[in-house]
């Protein structure tokens, strides 16, 4: 196996680790409902993705109970 015959400079080798970060999703509001989304994907608040239900959302109405 080949081995370098000079040691790296620190800064070349933080130069390099400089690259390695974490990125921050890309998110953007939904045009539907104004909730933030990932891109290319459906709305997880509307279930709407490209002016289409692609997601059927269940919403829990609290203090409200059904009587029989």
């Amino acid at each position: 196996m080949a081995l370098p015959k000079r040691r790296h400079s620190k800064a070349r080798r933080d130069k390099r680790r400089g690259q390695q970060k974490l990125a921050k999703p890309s998110l953007i509001h939904c045009p539907r409902c104004g909730a933030f989304k990932a891109l290319h994907y459906p709305c997880l608040k509307c279930g709407f993705y490209k002016d289409r239900q692609v997601l059927e959302i269940k919403t829990e109405e609290k203090g409200k109970k059904e009587k029989e």
